[in-house]
């Protein structure tokens, strides 16, 4: 395993972070508390040290569980989590989204519930949880800063939902100079990512960007072929059948990245992000110990080629040579779609 800095924070990270949103819940998938703790405990066993929870999974309950698992590795550890959701006074239906709160006292009293679940002293990492820009106001900006100041956080981040908010927050975080700015992104869905790659390097901003999703919802790691059938409560399931439909060509055109016996289409699919200095770790979503052992080495396959990069970037210029709609010209956008429009990216504002 390999690790970088989140942005000018001093807090270290494995290349490679656990995703403990499958931890206290059963939106990926069913598993047991113990399985939980012991696939944490696993994970780390294998070089992993960034895990990535929020207080909102599983009302709490994911908190709780990670600081199980890790409370006597904590030196061992940088953990990070996520508030701005009311889920005390609010049950959750279905996966629908709970009603926010982001205003200074809520952080705080976030932030302290947080670390008493964890069991910890301090968080290594406190994130905003899908903030509308309009929401992070000089006030909120201050907390965070007093936060850090008292040792209760050692950075901040803020973290994006895939249909909550995107380029203006996104651009905000940076220009901000937030630590961590977390989006969805993958080598089969680029507009984000490479907008705040393009805001990085305008505003010479130190924030890491930290990409979740990278085998685009089990297309890259092909644990959604054309034979799945996916249950209504998968987390997976919101994505249309276009997209999958398109996804498999695609990722037929990037077999070119799989050398045999030396990195699979599930490691080129992380090792492409981590071409890009910027991306600090990668969080895939693990459901299996066998998950963990293959996307954990992915830190040391071979790195991708300046040509293979190169050719990628061909490839998602011409959208694959696929003419056809994949059922994803979408993106939220909290600001009218003016953020959209600002960046020529090919979407329209949901």
């Amino acid at each position: 395993m390999q690790y970088r800095e989140l942005g000018d924070s001093g807090v270290e990270v494995s290349e490679i972070g656990f995703g403990a949103w499958v931890v206290g819940t059963d939106w990926w998938g069913d598993r047991t508390e113990e399985q939980a703790v012991e696939m944490l405990q696993y994970a780390h066993d294998q070089g992993i040290t960034y895990f990535d929870t929020g207080d909102v999974y599983g009302h709490g309950r994911s908190e709780e569980l990670v600081g199980e698992a890790l409370g006597d590795r904590r030196d061992e550890v940088t953990v990070a989590t996520k508030i701005g959701y009311d889920f005390y006074n609010n049950p959750q239906a279905g996966h629908g989204e709970l009603p926010k709160e982001i205003t200074p006292e809520w952080i705080r009293t976030a932030t302290e519930r947080s670390v008493d679940r964890l069991g910890f002293d301090h968080i290594d990492v406190l994130q905003l949880h899908n903030a509308n820009v309009d929401e992070v106001d000089a006030d909120v900006l201050e907390v965070l800063d007093e936060l850090r100041e008292e040792g209760l956080v050692d950075a901040v981040g803020w973290a994006l939902g895939p249909s909550i908010g995107w380029l203006a927050e996104g651009d905000m975080a940076i220009e901000q100079e937030f630590d961590s700015l977390q989006l969805v992104w993958n080598v089969l869905e680029q507009e984000v990512g490479g907008h705040f790659l393009d805001t990085i390097e305008r505003t010479g901003s130190s924030t890491s960007l930290i990409p979740r999703v990278p085998h685009s919802s089990g297309l890259l790691n092909e644990q959604v072929t054309p034979d799945t059938e996916l249950d209504d409560d998968d987390h997976r399931s919101y994505r249309p059948d276009e997209w999958y439909e398109t996804g498999w060509e695609k990722v037929e055109a990037l077999r070119f990245l799989e050398r045999d016996g030396e990195r699979t289409m599930s490691q080129a699919s992380i090792q492409w992000l981590l071409s890009h200095s910027e991306v600090a770790t990668v969080t895939p979503t693990f459901r299996t110990t066998a998950d963990i052992d293959e996307w954990a080495a992915a830190s040391e396959v071979p790195p991708l080629t300046d040509e293979e990069v190169a050719r990628v970037a061909d490839l998602y210029a011409d959208d694959f040579g696929i003419d056809r709609d994949d059922g994803m010209d979408v993106l939220r956008s909290s600001v009218g779609g003016d953020d959209i429009d600002a960046a020529d990216i090919d979407k329209q504002a949901t």
